[in-house]
């Protein structure tokens, strides 16, 4: 029996499910790994698929893809919860595969979903039967897997990190669903406005399955040859027709509000939001996550302990969990709303990131590479590099970017903080080095 049911019929399934990818030329993301010559994809293409840890976010395509890989292998697909499902039900699903195999050497990829909630006893259970192929085991999970899965199953896999979707990517996921007539909403006559879909992917924040069903709640408020709206994507978003967390409210809110408490330097509302989502049952390790995000996003080098002071605070919520890891996060919300703000590392990285892109694998410039054979030193790789530790004030002038970049300022320290400090410094030696190049 093939538990994932994978052959129901597309009436009154929901959106999300009947715009999943059948195939990767349909499959939206992480092209590292699934684009041309990715790692993965040659193995599904050789049908040489082992077992496999799926890391990522929510949305990302986890499900998606361990379902392309069992129609593209003409495998048996299984799909087991961890959440609601326990060692007796598996136990039958290993005895169906013992079966599959003896008498049609049929193969089982069992999907686990949310592996990361078996505790050590259950994740043993697997051990044996991956060891001896009875199952190709593919687990999904959105934890770090070295926390979360027994270092003798970890060694048996292959985990694939894979990254939250784009706005690109979301956006062709939308408009594929809007012109879709046979699976998709393409029938309907839908007038969709370009802002309707920019809030479409910028609510989903990455998430896949919440930009469909919002494009689907949308799309039913608005009915045939109405326009579908910006406004009204928003107004279906803020009745909580889509967005869900455990408390009853709106998920992404409630963190878009701890974010800017946080931002604005105000430690009683970021206390309170944050007490709002432990209190309704929401995930404190996605939480920790979020900080972390604030310690680099808006904190930045204006407080260097920002960062560690967070990861401790998430390595908290892995050693002792709820409730006992609710003041770890609280000391970490204070401590964040309380440090001095600023954003110039997130501009500068993001400078970075679009000159990366803009101008592609610029080379290295020859006097700051490495020059470990005679050949290397012969073609000048490293001739006339200057050894800072050799020079005053262990500075020194000399070209580090691309000659297509050269004189690029990326990093523009504020006046908060640690970076005032920074500013300083960084004053102090362009001026000595301004003063060697005049002498």
């Amino acid at each position: 029996m093939d538990l994932f049911d994978s052959h129901e019929t597309l009436e009154g399934t929901p959106l999300a499910d009947r715009m999943r990818p059948l195939t990767l030329e349909e499959f939206e993301g992480q092209e590292e790994i699934v684009g041309p010559g990715g790692p993965l994809r040659a193995a599904i293409e050789e049908d040489a698929i082992s077992s496999i840890i799926f890391w990522g976010p929510p949305g990302s395509g986890k499900t998606t893809l361990a379902r392309i890989i069992a129609g593209a292998t003409a495998s048996e697909f299984v799909k087991f919860s961890a959440v609601t499902a326990g060692v007796p039900e598996l136990r039958k699903i290993i005895a169906g595969a013992k079966d599959r195999r003896k008498f049609s050497q049929g193969r089982t990829i069992l999907f686990v979903d949310e592996i990361h909630r078996f505790n050590k006893a259950q994740q043993d259970a697997f051990l044996p039967h991956v060891e001896d192929g009875t199952i190709t085991l593919i687990g999904a999970t959105t934890e770090n897997p070295s926390f979360e899965v027994i270092s003798p199953l970890l060694s048996r896999v292959r985990v694939y990190v894979l990254e939250q979707l784009g706005p690109e990517h979301l956006e062709r996921i939308v408009r594929r669903a809007l012109s879709d007539g046979e699976r998709g909403l393409g029938g309907r006559g839908l007038v969709v406005e370009d802002e309707a879909v920019e809030a479409m992917v910028g609510i989903a924040d990455g998430d896949a399955r919440i930009a469909l069903n919002l494009l689907e709640m949308s799309a039913s408020l608005a009915g045939e040859g109405k326009p579908l709206t910006g406004a009204l994507v928003l107004k279906v978003a803020q009745e909580k027709t889509i967005l869900y967390d455990k408390s009853g409210e709106e998920h992404f809110n409630l963190i878009s509000a701890l974010h800017k408490s946080v931002r604005d330097s105000d430690p009683d509302g970021s206390l309170y939001w944050l007490g709002r989502m432990l209190e309704g049952g929401e995930d404190p390790l996605y939480i920790a996550r979020r900080l972390i995000r604030m310690a680099t996003e808006d904190v930045g080098v204006s407080d260097p302990q920002a960062l560690p002071i967070t990861v401790a605070a998430m390595q908290a919520c892995h050693f002792m969990g709820m409730p006992e890891c609710d003041l770890a996060l609280a000391e970490a919300v204070v401590y964040l709303a309380a440090a001095p703000k600023s954003n110039s590392l997130y501009a500068a990285y993001g400078q970075v990131k679009g000159d990366v892109r803009r101008f592609g694998a610029l080379p290295v410039p020859l006097h700051i590479r490495n020059a470990p054979t005679r050949l290397m030193k012969d073609l000048g790789y490293g001739r006339d590099y200057r050894y800072a530790h050799n020079y005053e004030d262990h500075i020194v002038e000399q070209q580090h970017l691309p000659d297509a970049l050269e004189g690029r300022t990326y990093y523009h320290p504020s006046d908060q903080g640690f970076e005032s400090r920074i500013t300083e410094r960084l004053e102090r030696w362009r001026a000595e080095l301004k003063k060697r190049s005049e002498e």
